[in-house]
């Protein structure tokens, strides 16, 4: 079936999805299995015709949604678990500007954040992401514009030369709000 296999070539984007949602990248996999799984047992519904990358990401979102909710349910000590802790940092300027600029898109509120993954990284149209998301394409336009000015501000508030605080920077995302 041509389904599975166009399954596979969107492994890529899955992950990149799964990141905006977890912000760990250790839990990205996990996610993209769960999503894979429950798409492969579910693949007679998928319709022909229609966007499987969206119909992927809507499983995906469902099952990090789910998973939420049962993590609330039952909670660990997060604070001290080890592996969350960066083990080796970037060495390399390039590694460590693409790491700021994803910290600043994980510190975005995840309404901002899922747009503009799903628009600007991933390329979804904004008709598709607003069939995704089930809200206006005038709403995923404003999300996406906004989210792209609370990352700038966020970046220019971190700026390597500028001794700005973590507090100051919060201020200068919700203020973009």
């Amino acid at each position: 079936m041509r389904s599975e296999e166009d399954i596979v070539e969107l492994i890529p984007a899955l992950r990149s999805y799964a990141w905006a949602l977890t912000r760990r990248h250790e839990d990205v996999d996990d996610l993209v299995q769960d999503t894979l799984v429950k798409a492969i047992d579910k693949i007679e519904s998928f319709r022909p015709g229609t966007n499987l990358r969206a119909w992927l990401m809507t499983i995906m979102r469902n099952t990090f949604l789910n998973s939420i909710a049962k993590s609330k349910r039952s909670t660990t000590g997060k604070e001290d678990c080890i592996s969350s802790t960066l083990a080796t940092p970037a060495t390399q300027e390039w590694g460590v500007r693409g790491g700021e600029l994803m910290e600043a898109v994980g510190r975005l509120p995840r309404h901002y954040r899922e747009m503009l993954i799903v628009v600007v990284m991933l390329g979804e149209s904004y008709l598709e992401a607003a069939k995704l998301f089930g809200v206006q394409i005038g709403t995923v336009k404003s999300r996406v514009n906004r989210a792209r000015s609370m990352v700038v501000a966020d970046l220019e508030a971190r700026a390597p030369n500028d001794p700005l605080s973590d507090e100051r920077s919060e201020l200068a995302i919700s203020e973009s709000r």
